[in-house]
């Protein structure tokens, strides 16, 4: 492998100059620089990361704090990540995954004050998430993937939630639903504070609202299980329901299984809109998932450029954006079968099913663990 002294040889120029065209710590003529860039070409030399990150006093590495469980990373979450990577390495940085959450902050604490890292990027924000606060304390550069309640003073780039969750409801009521579910994240994830599932919580309720229609949200547990019992309660608490809005990826598929088995086509029965999703995932489903269309990988790239900022030039220029999921529609929606007002399922009071068509089993009530939140507009957060 060649070495800095041999840049330097074939550069004609000192090892000091070529450690100062690496690490930018002192100026170098444009012309010095191209030969020992020419250099470096020809032995395709490859520069020490952990030399050039001692002698600029960067380490040149940035963490991605993502809190993560059992479930690990699905493809919507993993769009972020390789957004993020992508413009990390394109600005000669490395990216870390750290699992830290809002409950790791010894552990925070430690990994900041071992400034192994030249900036961090939060995800899953909390509207109160402690972590900022820690990051803070310790002048660690940081940007968010999301957003806290006070964003004061914060860089952030996040999702649109009340124009996404507006443009879905739109889409629906324009088909001519008036029955509309939205099964959100799991209960205990609102009550800790998780800024999606809150603001999505409002945000349904307040479009709902401008419908004129009453908003019904069901929480559930990020598995098939709980898609499947959220469907239950969601046809016992609105019988006459003809589409579900849900931001949880992975209760969609027991959703879908749940009306399979009830008989219920989608979207000939019931229409199914699936939020902030990545295209890999709505292309799994069967028929292919109408979807609110993740713009992870966009957010990822502007927070790492924004974070780069803040790290390189000392820029305290604070940047705060938000984009929207934009509607791509496939199999998963359509016109209500029933007109408004009427049943909408077979069992439920509706029509019987056509000749060769699955009786569907009867909505039972169960003990499923689920609370249904009939929701009003004066939630706060």
């Amino acid at each position: 492998m060649a070495t800095m002294q041999d840049v330097a040889r074939i550069a004609q120029v000192s090892v000091s100059t070529v450690s100062y065209v690496l690490t930018g710590v002192r100026p170098i003529s444009q012309a010095t620089r191209d030969r020992v860039l020419a250099a470096m070409t020809e032995l395709d030399y490859q520069p020490n990361a952990l030399a050039r990150g001692l002698a600029s006093r960067r380490s040149r590495i940035i963490g991605l704090l993502l809190p993560m469980d059992e479930r690990g990373i699905g493809a919507t979450e993993t769009a972020f990540v390789t957004g993020a990577t992508a413009a990390a390495v394109a600005a000669g940085y490395h990216l870390v995954l750290s699992p830290l959450g809002v409950s790791d902050l010894d552990e925070l604490r430690r990994l900041a004050s071992q400034r192994m890292l030249d900036g961090a990027l939060l995800m899953e924000v909390q509207l109160h998430d402690p972590r900022v606060g820690v990051l803070r304390e310790a002048a660690v550069p940081t940007v968010l993937i999301g957003r806290t309640a006070d964003t004061d003073g914060l860089s952030y780039v996040d999702i649109d939630f009340d124009q996404t969750v507006r443009d879905a409801v739109a889409h629906l009521v324009g088909l001519g639903h008036r029955h509309i579910v939205y099964v959100n994240h799991s209960a205990d994830t609102i009550a800790e504070g998780y800024g999606p599932a809150l603001r999505t919580r409002d945000a349904f309720t307040a479009a709902m609202t401008e419908h004129a229609l009453a908003p019904l949200m069901i929480p559930a547990e990020d598995s098939a299980a709980s898609g499947r019992a959220a469907l239950d309660t969601a046809l016992r608490r609105d019988s006459e329901l003809t589409a579900v809005l849900a931001m949880n990826e992975n209760a969609v598929f027991g959703l879908l299984g749940e009306l399979s088995t009830r008989g219920l086509r989608v979207p000939g029965d019931v229409s199914v809109v699936s939020m902030v999703t990545s295209p890999q995932v709505a292309e799994l489903a069967t028929p292919p998932l109408t979807a609110m269309t993740s713009p992870g990988s966009a957010l990822g790239r502007i927070a790492v450029e924004t974070l780069l900022r803040h790290v390189e030039t000392g820029d305290g220029e604070i940047h705060q954006e938000l984009l929207p999921c934009v509607l791509e529609v496939r199999g998963s929606s359509g016109t209500p079968r029933t007109p408004a007002g009427s049943s909408a399922h077979p069992g439920a009071g509706g029509d019987l099913p056509a000749p060769g068509q699955k009786q569907p089993a009867a909505a039972l009530p169960r003990d499923d663990g689920l609370e249904e939140y009939r929701l009003d507009t004066h939630q706060g957060d």
